[in-house]
């Protein structure tokens, strides 16, 4: 009686227990196919199933482990087998799940309300590329490795002309991204560019580096879908801070994280060009989650830095990515100085370095709102064909406190308002800026494209009002696209009371000669109130394939 009242007690208990954590259930599967490497197994859904879990056969009336969870789709797993007995095709495996609870759909949703937002289906491709989901025919040949090519061939000519001067500049470029060349193994990425200033040749003979840059150039060979080799000039997108690296990249996947190597060097800071002084070595292990649901990506990396052998720099880098809750979205990266050398003493010092945190809300389908703080370092540009007045907004806005809204009141406008301030304790730097736009992507009747601005930028320098206006339209559909603009400028040093005042004007066509082949005509020109004019032409021709 005593021990029938303890079993009692202890079935109470249990069923006490899964009423609190969820009931665990089997889901049945069968093996669809079997490699050499690996054991598919196919279920109704995969929903509760995680990577890494376990799955068992039935073995002398009981449950055995038998399969191991290394990758997913919504019906299929892929598996790792822990069992010398090699599993056959519809063979039965179970998998071990708690039943979830329904929740509530949450209040507001009605119908007809639009599809979720790109950043949706952004995630979900982030974590196939960590977790790509591999298919029996993939496993067995070539098939993961499809050849995937593109490339473009660009030839431009940038003259501006002056009370003062005449230039006209030349511009090459050539790039191009193969994937899996041939169904292979190999892959390659590059982008080059030549440029040159008609009548001074020799300054391209002096430097060659002045001329030529090389901003990609590179080959990688897959070992297969999560392990990977690369040399070349080549920029990580998981340590994108660095930069190009030139050497070598390795990296491989276990499940849900990565493991990362480089070896190699830095571009020179002159003229980007190879630099074997500037010798850079480090790792970094990353992490995505596989559930689109709750994103999120994290990279920590140690790297160090040398110069002429010295040690130039030692640092942690972090990097992630998250959504926080639904519609609230986390960018932040930062990196943590570890080394310090000043009048030849050497220091381990903790110091704080180029932090970003962004953060990025919508609301509804109608409003947005972005915040962020930034204090990288100031971006090095080797190539530039922007304005002054662009370049003068870009640079003194980017670092510092910044908010943004968007509101879309109908489906073809939208309003912006976007503020900054970059600070310092000495108020050495200081800059605010404020920027209002408003964009139509149809305007109803005429058929055209819209877009209104207003910009008031303040610096201890410099103060500046810029108003604009822009219209674009098809002149003839997918052949011929033109738009114009007015920009009035009114710009103040403060340091000598001086006032420019300046009415910029330009237009542009885009023709569409043959289907890969485009040819773009720009012209724009800026007057001054003291009588000054100053023009810019620009053509190019893009190749495509």
């Amino acid at each position: 009686m005593k021990n029938s009242l303890k079993v009692l007690f202890f079935l109470l208990l249990g069923i006490s227990s899964l009423q609190g954590q969820g009931q665990t259930v089997l889901e049945k599967g069968t093996v669809s196919f079997v490699s050499s490497r690996n054991v598919y197994v196919k279920f109704s859904s995969t929903e509760n199933i995680n990577i890494g879990d376990t799955l068992f056969i039935n073995q002398k009336g009981g449950l055995a482990p038998a399969l191991v969870v290394g990758n997913k789709s919504s019906t299929s797993t892929v598996c790792t087998p822990l069992l010398d007995n090699k599993m056959k095709v519809s063979d039965e495996v179970f998998a071990k799940t708690t039943a979830k609870k329904e929740t509530q759909k949450p209040e507001g949703k009605t119908a007809g309300e639009p599809p979720s937002p790109p950043a949706d289906l952004e995630k979900v491709i982030a974590s196939e590329r960590v977790n790509p989901v591999i298919t029996p025919e993939e496993d067995e040949g070539e098939l993961f490795f499809k050849q995937k090519v593109r490339g473009r061939i660009s030839a431009a000519s940038y003259s501006n002309f002056s009370d003062y001067q005449n230039t006209h500049r030349m511009r090459y470029a050539f790039s191009f991204r193969g994937d899996h060349l041939k169904n292979s193994k190999f892959s390659t990425d590059t982008y080059i560019t030549f440029r040159h200033t008609l009548n001074e040749w020799e300054k391209v003979q002096e430097n060659l580096g002045n001329a030529l840059k090389v901003y990609a150039l590179s080959v990688k060979y897959d070992f297969n879908p999560t392990s990977s080799l690369a040399f070349g000039r080549k920029i990580n997108p998981k340590i994108s801070s660095l930069g190009a690296i030139d050497g070598l990249q390795y990296e491989k996947g276990w499940g849900n994280f990565i493991v990362g190597a480089i070896a190699g060097s830095r571009p020179d800071y002159s003229d980007y060009g190879v630099n074997t002084n500037l010798l850079q070595a480090g790792a970094f292990v990353g992490y995505v989650s596989s559930d689109p649901a709750n994103f999120q990506q994290t990279t920590l990396g140690f790297i160090e830095q040398r110069n002429k052998a010295e040690v130039d720099r030692r640092f942690v880098y972090f990097q992630h990515m998250q959504e926080l809750f639904n519609n609230l979205n986390l960018f932040s990266s930062f990196e943590v100085d570890l080394f310090e050398n000043i009048n030849n003493e050497a220091h381990n010092t903790l110091r704080l370095t180029n932090l970003l945190v962004s953060l990025r809300y919508r609301l509804s389908r109608n409003w947005r709102f972005t915040a962020s703080y930034d204090n990288r370092k100031n971006v090095i540009y080797y190539e530039s064909y922007k304005s002054f007045i662009d370049r003068l907004i870009e640079d003194e806005t980017r670092q510092g406190l910044r908010f943004g809204v968007n509101y879309r009141p109908f489906n073809f406008a939208t309003l912006g308002v976007n503020a900054s301030w970059r600070f310092q304790k000495s108020d050495m730097n200081l800059s605010r800026n404020l920027n209002t736009y408003v964009n139509f992507s149809r305007l109803p009747v005429l058929n055209i494209r819209a877009s209104l601005t207003a910009n008031f930028l303040q610096t201890n320098y410099l103060n500046s009002r810029i108003f604009g206006a822009r219209i674009s339209k098809d002149i003839i559909k997918r052949k011929l696209d033109g738009d114009l603009y007015f920009r009035k400028v009114n710009y103040q040093y403060r340091s000598s009371e001086t006032t420019i005042r300046q009415n910029i004007a330009g237009a542009g066509l885009s023709l569409a000669l043959m289907k890969h082949l485009t040819l773009y005509l720009y012209y724009e020109g800026t007057f001054d109130d003291k009588g000054q004019a100053f023009h810019r032409f620009n053509t190019r021709i893009i190749q495509r394939f």
